[in-house]
């Protein structure tokens, strides 16, 4: 079944068609953003999972190698690891290679994210149970995890071609976190994962936001019942920003169809309170992204909102 609304489906192949225009894009300011973009997801994804370097100490730490005092060996580690996992998944891409979703892969993604780490386990599949603290849901048992891993797989190269690319990866991206097929980094590979997927039909890096941990793992909580439009959703979200920071840059302000300011400044020409725009934001309800810790939005994406709840009278 669907869990993405035709309006989201439309208006992010739109996006995406736009971008695909701008082509071929300008080398340097390409080259300016996927740096931007790689840094930004290394901060996020470590930092969902603990690390405690800051987005500028990891900038710090990968661009100019730097050591942070106070931050402990790991995080560096941590930080470099991911760099180098997502260098490879970029080579990967620009190799051409069509390969898709493959158990040599996602071993291959996992051994570059722990390599200095916990380099006993890097790309080693776990041996014993695990208990996820926080969460309802129990790993299968660790004798399965090959099998599970293959199931994963083959549902992936059947679904493939049928299936809405998004929809597809954010579900990919659940089945392996669900799986848990390693002892450490399971989050980190599945999102390095998840984005093989996006990137080889043109979409930018999409990154998921250390200040959107709660909302990423109550709606990844919802699809280990098999409920999962929240968690496809929340993924469309993290796309849709990566579009907008794209276009934002690449488009002349005046080319742009639409200018995302804060949501103090949209609340100035509309009904609705900056408090009660960041509920909509929130709910996906507006199409919203943030820049930094905050929601942007723009005054189109609020006049099709209030024209939708015309419809629906």
């Amino acid at each position: 079944m669907p869990y993405l609304s035709q309006n989201i489906i439309e208006r992010l192949d739109e996006k995406l068609r736009r971008l695909e225009q701008l082509r071929p894009l300008p080398q340097a300011a390409v080259a300016k953003l996927k740096e931007q973009f790689a840094i930004e997801m290394t901060y996020n994804s470590n930092a969902i999972e603990g690390n405690k370097l800051t987005l500028k100490e990891t900038f710090l730490v990968i661009s100019e190698g730097l050591t942070i005092k106070g931050k402990s060996l790991k995080d560096h580690l941590e930080a470099k690891d991911h760099y180098e996992a997502l260098n490879y998944l970029y080579e990967f891409i620009e190799r051409g290679s069509r390969q898709s979703i493959s158990e040599v892969f996602i071993r291959n993604l996992n051994q570059l994210v722990l390599r200095e780490t916990d380099k006993e386990w890097a790309g080693r599949y776990r041996t014993s149970n695990v208990i996820i603290t926080g969460s309802d849901h129990t790993p299968p048992d660790a004798s399965a995890v090959p099998a599970q891993i293959r199931e994963v797989i083959s549902w992936f190269k059947k679904t493939q071609k049928k299936s809405q690319v998004i929809e597809l990866a954010a579900i990919l991206h659940h089945k392996l976190v669900y799986t848990h097929p390693f002892f450490d980094g399971n989050g980190r590979t599945a999102r390095l994962a998840m984005n093989l997927v996006l990137l080889q039909v043109g979409y930018p890096l999409v990154v998921i936001l250390r200040n959107d941990r709660k909302k990423y793992y109550e709606t990844l909580a919802q699809a280990d019942k098999n409920h999962y439009a929240a968690f496809v959703n929340f993924i469309a979200q993290a796309v849709e920003r990566s579009l907008n920071m794209y276009l934002k840059t690449l488009l002349p302000a005046a080319a742009r169809p639409e200018q995302f300011v804060p949501l103090a400044v949209i609340s100035e020409q509309t009904p609705y309170s900056k408090k009660y725009l960041n509920l909509l934001a929130r709910q996906g309800k507006i199409e919203a992204h943030k820049e930094r810790r905050n929601w942007v939005t723009s005054l189109e994406a609020v006049k099709r909102y209030l024209a939708g709840r015309k419809r629906q009278r």
